[in-house]
């Protein structure tokens, strides 16, 4: 086969990728060899390829590629999440575009259109990670809206609900007045923004006095059922027992007392609103208050706004601001930093809001993940400093709010009939509640046209806390050979963001259906920043397009690049340079390989520095893998990468093929030349889950082979003894070659003659590697010596001593002159520097960085005459 000049990446990837698809290299069946399985975090499903996805795939693969060179049996199951608000806004603004209004839809009909969206739109980028070379086995991808899927969710929410573990209450939520749904507390993001404290005047009824209360939302007041004072506040002792009237409502409202007050903040004064806080729906239970909701499911205000009723919460904000100004009610207002709740979907700010909603009790259930993470060890966070954010999340564990307000999702499995809604039954099929319902209700004339089902569907996060099993069809169908051999699964690589959303329940959820854990290891990826250390994007607009990276660079050079700066836990700095090092760094691999290739081989001796090297670069490989092998025990894939990457550029291309290549046109020995071929093959192994397009490539070129050869299936390098000696003697050697190196480019000796080298060997080197200095360097032969060698040149390794004689090296006489030139420009350089430091005006007018650089002029310059001189003595 004719081997291309250059390497293009653009004409192999999607032909390998096709090769192993084909061959079925990613597919995986339970047999008798060790399962290694990875299950990917599902992306959502309205998703697109971005930088923090090509980082945490990578690494998978490259985790999964070496299990599969391993021999293990590699598993990787793909898919995607369906996502519930992302993908019902996505759907819903489609809907809009067309003129048709969500509300207008049956839950049938809405449902038809998010189906429609997710088959034309879902699943790309599943695609787009094939472009990045990832492995997955796509003959297992699942979808947390498919059947089976579903099933096993609502056959969860049943069994828990049986088990008393999950409720339906009446409780202040997290309402995304966007996405028009509640949001467990782990889905807002408390952010820091400036905004005003308002002082506000009541009137006490009655009487001419007033009282003044401090508020962030003066917008509020008309949910105001109570003012609240701290009993022990002796300002307010004339307040007892009173009533105030709402400024522009009117609405009397009695003055309570309960120490709950902060006698310090604001005005030690607390309007209560019982329907928009959660400590004021507190104080309302214990002093039985009235609870008045204002808002809309949009936050606009309905009619208890009264003249502000469909406007918008912050508009209302500043219109009030104007009216209680006017009407006298407004003292002052001051600047003030406020944490605001806004949710991680949508960055809608959230309205605490009550609401009768499903919710699962935490308290025990968390109990077995917090002692196998925390006690036993069972499961590993990597790196080891995420436990104490997994302490503090479990230990303050809340119960999780799993209804949500929305169409897209598991339906919840309740069936209401009565009057009341506590009238209701759980059951996984409407057929099943019916005879539930006639049981409970000693009816049997019940029918299903009698039930209603919840209208609520569950938390995305309530079917993916399921995936390590329900992949596997784990929960409908506990004991078959799936779920059997692939469970626990190996390996989780995933971001720190979600540990607690989907790792820490993923935990839970292993424990609680199968007593065992989901997954031996948590690697948590960084965040992947721009050069400015910004999070990257599509606002900041800071993000580079995936696919275009892949297509500048090649999916190998990228890869490169995102991992090469990738430490298990810290952010990852982004610079498309790393993908042009990444790229480079794959021309350097092709280029040595044709190398290599274009060598004639004869059935010739081997040269002495040629067996010595092969030698050396097999312990050299040796102890690089081990140090591998440690940095993938312990997922420090990039330092993995990193010792993949010097063995090879360093240690192969720059060291290994310099020594073993031929003289100008002449052959390489056989057994040279078949040694390097297995060298590279080696070294295509350790690189190939780093970069598997260039890897296969090469080894399909190196000779034909069948499909059971491929690269992808070859197997990984075995350890073995080796001599650590040849390490050290090698280090030392090349220090040598340096040295030799660096006068020949001094004194301008051209490779072609050869020098000689006498050694006084006060460090007892080792002999073992002169032959290799005598060919990098062209040395006549190296010689021991116990005396100086006067008129020679000298360096150092050590305390070894090196002398390059100049007799016959180098044109003396050509030598002289140009010293001699270069000796009388520098003393001109000299004077002129120094007459322009004699001058007092110059020196004391001159800014003193001026002064100082003249200065370091002078000295490096009387330095270098003195270099000069002393160079043509030795010559003279």
């Amino acid at each position: 086969m004719e081997i291309p000049a250059k390497y293009d990446a653009s004409q192999v990837e999607s032909k390998w990728y096709d090769y192993w698809m084909k061959h079925k290299f990613f597919h995986s069946e339970p047999d008798e060899r060790e399962p290694y399985t990875i299950v990917i975090p599902p992306p959502n499903v309205t998703g697109v390829l971005h930088m923090g996805h090509m980082l945490n795939n990578t690494i998978q693969d490259v985790l999964i590629r070496r299990a599969r060179l391993q021999g293990k049996n590699a598993c990787w199951v793909p898919g995607t999440d369906h996502a519930s608000i992302a993908t019902e806004a996505k759907v819903v603004a489609k809907l809009k575009e067309q003129g048709i209004d969500k509300n207008d839809l049956s839950r049938d009909e809405f449902l038809k259109h998010a189906w429609d969206w997710t088959h034309e739109y879902g699943g790309v980028i599943l695609e787009q990670l094939k472009k990045l070379g990832c492995s997955c086995d796509w003959d297992r991808t699942k979808f947390t809206m498919d059947d089976d899927m579903s099933e096993s969710v609502i056959k969860v929410f049943v069994d828990l609900y049986n088990k008393g573990l999950i409720y339906r209450g009446y409780r202040m939520v997290n309402w995304d007045p966007e996405a028009k749904t509640t949001l467990s507390d782990e889905e807002v993001i408390y952010e820091e923004q400036q905004g005003l404290l308002y002082y506000l005047s009541y009137k006490v009824e009655g009487t001419n006095d007033t009282l003044t209360i401090a508020t962030t939302r003066p917008e509020t007041i008309f949910g105001d059922t109570a003012i609240c004072i701290n009993p022990n506040d002796e300002r307010f002792t004339h307040l007892r027992g009173k009533k105030a009237i709402v400024p522009i409502c009117n609405r009397v409202i009695p003055i309570i007392e309960d120490e709950y007050v902060d006698m310090e903040f604001g005005t030690g004064c607390l309007k209560v609103t019982p329907a928009h806080d959660e400590n004021d729906k507190n104080l309302g239970d214990k002093h039985n208050l009235q609870v008045v909701d204002i808002f809309n499911d949009d936050a606009s205000l309905n009619s208890f706004g009264l003249h502000y009723e469909g406007k918008d919460r912050f508009v209302v904000r500043k219109e009030i601001k104007k009216e209680l100004e006017d009407k006298g009610h407004l003292v002052k207002t001051e600047n003030y930093i406020n944490k605001v709740g806004t949710s991680e979907r949508t960055k809608a700010v959230i309205e605490p809001r009550l609401s009768d909603q499903w919710f699962l009790k935490m308290e025990d259930l968390v109990k077995p993940a917090i002692k196998a993470v925390l006690e036993d060890g069972d499961v590993k966070l990597f790196p080891k400093k995420f436990e104490n954010t997994y302490r503090h999340w479990m230990e303050n564990i809340r119960d999780w709010n799993i209804s949500r307000q929305l169409l897209w999702g598991q339906q919840i499995p309740a069936y209401y009939f009565g009057d009341g809604t506590d009238d209701f039954v759980v059951a996984e099929t409407i057929e099943e509640a019916l005879k539930l319902a006639q049981d409970k209700t000693n009816n049997q004339q019940f029918t299903i046209s009698d039930l209603t089902q919840d209208t609520d569907a569950l938390d995305t996060w309530f079917s993916s806390w399921l995936w390590p099993m329900s992949v596997f069809d784990g929960i409908r169908y506990p004991e078959n050979k799936d779920i059997q051999y692939y469970y626990p699964t190996n390996d989780l690589v995933t971001g720190p963001d979600i540990l607690f959303f989907w790792v820490a329940r993923m935990i839970i959820a292993g424990y609680e259906y199968r007593n065992e854990k989901p997954f031996e290891n948590v690697y948590l990826t960084g965040l992947v920043r721009d050069k400015q250390r910004r999070k990257m994007s599509k606002s900041l607009g800071n993000s580079p397009d995936a696919l275009k990276l892949i297509e500048e660079f090649g999916a190998d050079g990228v890869r490169v690049g995102l991992l090469l700066s990738s430490a298990a836990g810290n952010d990852l700095l982004f610079d498309e340079a790393l993908c042009q090092q990444g790229k480079g760094f794959a021309n350097k691999i092709w280029n040595a390989f044709r190398l290599i290739q274009g060598w004639d081989v004869a059935d010739i001796g081997q040269p002495q520095s040629s067996k010595i090297a092969i030698d050396w670069f097999e312990a050299k490989f040796q102890d690089t893998l081990l140090v591998i092998e440690d940095h993938y025990s312990k997922y420090r894939i990039s330092d993995a990468l990193m010792e993949t990457y010097k063995l090879i550029w360093n240690d192969f291309c720059s060291w290994f093929l310099e020594i073993i290549k031929p003289e100008y046109q002449k052959p390489i020995d056989k057994a040279t030349y078949e040694a390097a071929i297995s060298i590279l093959e080696n070294n295509l192994k350790l690189l190939h889950p780093f970069m598997p397009f260039l890897t296969e490539d090469i080894w399909q070129y190196i000779s034909e082979r069948t499909p059971e050869e491929a690269l992808i299936v070859a197997k990984w390098p075995n350890p073995k003894a080796y001599n650590k000696d040849l390490l050290t003697e090698f280090d030392f050697a090349s220090e040598v070659v340096s040295g030799i190196r660096t006068i020949r480019k001094q004194k301008n000796i051209p490779f072609k003659d050869a020098i000689q080298c006498l050694v006084i060997n006060n460090e007892d080197a080792n002999t073992t590697f002169d032959e290799v200095i005598v060919k990098l360097v062209n040395l006549e032969g190296i010689q021991y010596t116990d005396e100086a060698v006067d008129g020679a040149l000298t360096f150092r390794v050590k305390s070894n001593e090196y002398f390059i004689p100049m007799a016959g090296a180098i044109d003396v006489e050509a030598e002289i002159k140009k010293l001699t030139e270069e000796l009388q420009y520098t003393e001109g350089f000299l004077k002129s520097v120094q007459k322009k430091l004699s001058n007092e005006r110059f020196v004391a007018g001159a800014p003193e960085q001026v002064v100082a650089s003249e200065k370091k002029k002078e000295a490096d310059a009387l330095a270098k005459i003195e270099t000069l001189k002393a160079s043509l003595a030795s010559l003279n």
